[in-house]
């Protein structure tokens, strides 16, 4: 990883702000984006974190909105300079996350999801333990190959490198906080939507978002008439 960039907050600390952080990996194919693009539309207060990358554009995606689409040189200098949160090569493509974006986001009080993959999770985990991970997994490896295939974006020789990649991303799942197994598409949303809840309701977030009434009814150091 580079260095920290000048005010970025630093390795190990929690993020401030009322705002969380949630990492979320899966297998190319399992339903990542589908299932990020449906909590966004569910939860306003929720936003993507929009990587960069040095791999073309897909069909439909758009600069700025689904990715940062930059040269290997450009992503190369940006890296040097430190602006990344985590980065990772991925099937011989760049992607990096906005280390500055990311914090003065959170510290807004708004929700970041970051769509990375599991290396990049390990990174900014190790960055900041209270982010939250989530795995989401297809359930069965043939309902994932069907899946690739009916995208229909990818040749026959890129499916049998991604299911490969894809077995070795399932090793990981175990170092994640959560994992969702997308069978029913309706329930695995709910499930990610639990998550982000309940998030939102961890002591410091709730304490960073209403102050006042915290110091009133948990910091005071007066305890109160008829206190055990």
């Amino acid at each position: 990883m580079p260095g920290a960039a000048a005010g970025a907050p630093q390795p190990g600390a929690a993020l401030p702000g009322a705002g969380s952080l949630f990492v979320v990996v899966a297998p190319s194919g399992a339903g990542k984006t589908s299932l990020v693009r449906a909590l966004l539309d569910q939860r306003p207060g929720v936003e993507l974190s929009v990587s960069f990358t040095t791999r073309a554009p897909r069909p439909g995606e758009r600069d700025g909105v689904d990715y940062r689409f930059i040269d290997r040189a450009d992503f190369e200098r940006r890296r040097a300079a430190g602006e990344f949160l985590e980065w990772a090569e991925v099937h011989g493509n760049l992607y990096g996350t906005s280390r500055d974006w990311i914090a003065a986001r959170i510290g807004e009080g708004r929700d970041i999801v970051l769509e990375i993959d599991w290396q990049g999770a390990h990174q900014v985990l190790r960055l900041f333990p209270d982010a939250v991970s989530v795995f989401i997994a297809p359930p069965s490896m043939q309902t994932l190959r069907e899946r690739l295939r009916h995208r229909g974006q990818d040749s026959d020789e890129v499916i049998e490198r991604r299911m490969a990649a894809a077995r070795d991303e399932l090793l990981q799942a175990h170092s994640f906080q959560y994992v969702i197994i997308n069978q029913d598409f309706t329930t695995a949303l709910s499930q990610l939507a639990s998550i982000v809840e309940a998030a939102g309701l961890r002591f410091p977030k709730q304490q960073a978002r209403e102050r006042r009434l915290f110091a009133q009814l948990f910091l005071s150091s007066e305890p109160s008439a008829g206190a055990c």
